[in-house]
């Protein structure tokens, strides 16, 4: 591999055996991918930030690295920790678990990282510019990062995620170089595609059919970046999609010669068998999520609008960025929502949060990732469908039919 003379030298230990570390770690990475260099990174999103994933050996290992003299050279952001750092209590969590979390974040800021925990980091100010090489993590950052916003990032694991950060550097492979961008799947889509649910359930149905490969999509018409987020999401979910282009919408799809001559046709025409995939037998209703991803301020004024002037029954959880919520709160959205019994709650993520420890049993949400991980990750049985119909289960406790 070649390698400059400053990383030679970091990988010499000149800079301290922190840096050595996280340039051995992405050296190595880069040699099991055959990639001939490195590339210098303007962000890191890191994720491993739960307690319930990484818990004692990962804090150790965090912390030893802390204390290495490791700290990050670009700006770097952290994944959703597995409780709201300010409402845990109120919510039922343990104590044990929340200040095992609170080391875990703690951990990473003495690393250099921001706690600004979250997995729409480009809501809040970490937003990479067109081409930018970057290196993050989370499977949904990651699509839309690379798909929306036309920078270029794998998907890291938390370790090599945290070296790049620490490096400011990442293995120039994979999507990272012009080559591995060009679509190989063509996706035709013939069906309606209109509410947020239905764009994460083409995102569900194209994912399982895709898996690892870069889909085209045709038929789409204009799109929000909110849709778009719950299309990448899903794909990420159901399969390993890291990008897709969207015909004359996402940046790179208007060049020309982004498919591949040499690819596979997929004709979409419905999305019933998607829906029905991602729904359990479930009629009561305990907690009702709306914010995977993390809610934007769009999301939450819908919210706010739908649930006006009415109470629910069933817990809702709204999750978003802290810097978000903040926001919401100054705009009065927070409160509007919040006047239903809802919570609007930070820094959280319900996949890795210790849902164990609750009584909830089942769930209902509009988002197809969370439909895709709850039941493995949360043990909860799950109804998805649009946002409205979340709202109705939320008011009555009860599935609408």
């Amino acid at each position: 591999m070649d390698l400059t003379a400053e990383e030679r030298a970091m990988l010499a230990g000149d800079l301290g055996p922190g840096v050595a570390k996280a340039l051995e770690i992405v050296v190595a990475l880069g040699r099991v991918f055959g990639a001939q260099g490195l590339v210098s990174v303007t962000s890191v999103q890191v994720a491993g930030v739960s307690y319930r994933n990484l818990g004692e050996a990962g804090l150790q290992f965090l912390t030893e690295w802390a204390a290495q003299g490791a700290r990050a050279r670009v700006p770097a952001t952290l994944n959703p920790a597995g409780i709201d750092a300010a409402a845990w209590r109120e919510l039922g969590f343990s104590e044990e678990f929340a200040r095992r979390q609170m080391a875990v974040v703690e951990a990473y800021e003495t690393l250099g990282i921001a706690a600004t925990c979250t997995c729409t980091p480009y809501l809040v100010g970490n937003v990479p510019s067109f081409g930018d090489h970057i290196a993050w993590s989370e499977s949904s950052a990651v699509s839309y990062a690379n798909s929306v916003l036309g920078a270029r990032t794998n998907r890291e694991g938390g370790p090599s995620a945290l070296a790049a950060a620490i490096a400011g550097r990442t293995a120039a492979y994979g999507f990272h170089l012009d080559q591995n961008r060009r679509a190989d799947l063509r996706v035709v889509v013939r069906c309606p595609v209109t509410t947020l649910s239905d764009f994460g359930a083409l995102g569900h149905l194209v994912g399982k059919h895709a898996r690892d490969r870069v889909p085209f999509f045709e038929g789409l018409g204009e799109c929000s970046s909110t849709e778009l987020k719950a299309l990448g999401a899903a794909m990420a979910a159901s399969g390993a999609v890291a990008l897709y282009h969207v015909d004359r919408v996402t940046p790179e799809a208007v060049r020309s010669g982004m498919l591949l001559p040499e690819h596979e046709t997929l004709i979409v025409t419905d999305l019933r068998s998607a829906y029905a995939s991602l729904n359990a037998d479930a009629t009561e209703i305990d907690l009702v999520w709306f914010g995977c991803p993390h809610a934007g301020l769009e999301e939450m004024a819908q919210l706010a609008r739908l649930l006006e002037g009415r109470r629910v029954t069933a817990a809702t959880w709204v999750t978003t960025a802290r810097a978000l919520r903040e926001r919401a709160i100054e705009e009065g959205l927070v409160a509007a929502i919040e006047a239903s019994g809802a919570r609007v709650l930070a820094d959280m993520c319900l996949v890795v949060a210790p849902m164990q420890e609750l009584a909830f049993r089942t769930m209902a949400t509009p988002s197809a990732k969370g439909a895709s991980y709850v039941p493995s990750h949360a043990g909860l049985v799950v109804r998805f469908g649009t946002v409205q119909q979340c709202v109705e289960a939320a008011i009555t406790g009860m599935w609408p039919t």
